[in-house]
């Protein structure tokens, strides 16, 4: 089933993203991110764990200070120690969760009758003291079906406002997360469900497109898909893939959203593959000459969306595949001019030469394969 409203989108880059093994962001640059993600109009954001530290209930307190637009909401494990450390900070919104899974209870030394126990004097602290519960299924997808559905009665009973559905280890894919969510939505039509995913086989993106369209009403999202193991849901890969995919443009800058995505990069020293969807330095870099030729006359003719759209150019790399149009623009743009031969000849010596040295070549090596006497230079 198809959502009748916008996806709600939710980051939590400051949260589940520096997770990430290593990843620590400072004060600074935690509120660089945030101010980021507000000027962009993320709605919410899911802005640390209390009962780390401290230093974190410090962090996020100094966080909830800075009179961002967002709604910011802090993660909890379902226990008093936990709700706690979220009160000391000042917070009114808290995502609090409980183990689902046989496989995580069990790990814990608990049982389904220690959550169904454990969850009406939780919610009963939670929904005293907090303006807004939301209440997660960890390990959803690894749930019996059955439970899980018991256990969302449970907590929508006892005051949760929106229930995460997480798929803990990214074991779901397209189809699964369809069934799984128009299985939830039908069951409970009422309650607002979030999907959590992530990415330990690649399909994040997918799977989150796939959910904010079969009954989800909103998805938490992290930067450059920044998080455990293989990372979260990308944000900008959601955002992108709902509106050409799917039609459903939430009004995000591209431009933002480009620049975020290189501020997360450098602030987390996690360097973002080149080809990676979106904001990858080479996600709109070109080489085949058959893939140029049309690229000149439309650029969409092989790809999704113009990347002016996030402030990018469109690149034509010169190697091995390099026709005589791409070269031509690469070199007219340096004002350069070679007579149709001379351009026949040079993509010869080029592609002898990138398949020598196995890459592309750059300005200076393709002017040594210019005999002098074919240059025209213009200024």
């Amino acid at each position: 089933m198809m959502n009748k409203r916008n996806p709600y989108i939710i980051d939590t880059t400051l949260r589940d993203g520096e997770q990430a093994p290593g990843v620590v962001f400072s004060l600074k640059e935690k509120i660089e991110i945030a101010r980021w993600l507000d000027r962009l109009g993320i709605p919410e954001l899911e802005i640390g764990t209390p009962a780390i530290s401290r230093s974190e209930q410090n962090d996020i307190r100094c966080l909830l200070n800075q009179g961002f637009a967002f709604k910011s909401t802090c993660w909890a494990r379902a226990t008093r120690h936990d709700l706690n450390a979220v009160l000391n900070t000042g917070a009114d919104r808290v995502n609090l969760s409980f183990p689902v899974s046989d496989i995580q209870l069990k790990a814990l030394g608990k049982s389904t009758a220690w959550v169904f126990s454990e969850l009406p004097e939780i919610m009963k602290m939670a929904t005293n003291h907090f303006s807004f519960v939301a209440v997660g299924a960890q390990d959803a997808s690894r749930a019996d079906r059955n439970l899980l559905k018991e256990y969302i009665a449970a907590a929508h009973y006892y005051g949760a406002q929106r229930i995460r559905i997480a798929d803990t280890v990214g074991i779901l894919n397209p189809q699964s997360t369809k069934e799984l969510f128009e299985d939830l939505s039908f069951a409970f039509p009422q309650i607002d469900f979030e999907f959590h995913g992530h990415n330990d086989f690649g399909i994040a993106t997918a799977n989150h497109a796939v959910a904010l369209t079969s009954g989800a009403s909103s998805a938490s999202l992290t930067v450059n898909g920044l998080g455990e193991r293989a990372g979260n849901g990308a944000l900008e890969e959601v955002i992108y893939a709902l509106k050409y995919s799917y039609g459903i443009d939430l009004g995000y800058n591209g431009n933002l959203l480009n620049g975020l995505s290189a501020l997360v990069e450098t602030i987390s020293k996690r360097q973002l593959p080149l080809s990676k969807p979106v904001t990858g330095a080479m996600a709109f870099s070109h080489e085949s000459g058959i893939h140029c030729r049309s690229l000149k006359e439309n650029p969409l003719s092989y790809q999704p969306f113009n990347p002016e759209e996030i402030g990018r150019d469109m690149v034509f790399v010169i190697g091995k595949h390099s026709g005589t149009g791409a070269l031509s623009d690469f070199l007219e743009k340096r004002n350069i001019f070679l007579s149709k031969t001379d351009l026949t000849d040079l993509v010869s010596r080029i592609k002898a030469k990138s398949s020598k040295l196995k890459r592309d070549l750059n300005f200076s090596e393709i002017k040594t394969l210019i005999p002098e006497h074919q240059v025209r230079f213009t200024i």
